[in-house]
């Protein structure tokens, strides 16, 4: 499950106000603001409900992997087509470290 501060960038990243994803979660914005403010916890219900609002949005959440926990963005088709195209163009491979 996610914490307050993961949704609060979560938020961020997916450019989402607070009345947006309390309409696609179905959570009070009174909720998500104690929430992410670390004043009251909501329901673990509550949680999973902004969890997969914030993720169908396009976040994508790291849980802790030995470098801590995070949110990152959902790469788009576009994307990932030209990541693939990247990765393949060939080329030396060397460090990238200039000296």
């Amino acid at each position: 499950m996610i914490n307050g501060s993961q949704c609060r960038a979560a938020r961020a990243l997916i450019d989402f106000s607070r009345e947006r994803l309390a309409i696609s979660a179905g959570v009070s914005i009174e909720s998500i603001l104690r929430f992410e403010s670390k004043l009251t916890g909501p329901t673990d219900e509550e949680v999973s409900a902004l969890q997969a609002a914030l993720e169908q949005a396009g976040a994508v959440f790291i849980s802790d992997n030995g470098r801590g926990i995070g949110v990152r963005l959902k790469f788009t088709r576009s994307d990932a087509k030209r990541i693939a195209i990247l990765e393949n163009e060939g080329g030396i491979v060397a460090p990238d470290r200039v000296p």
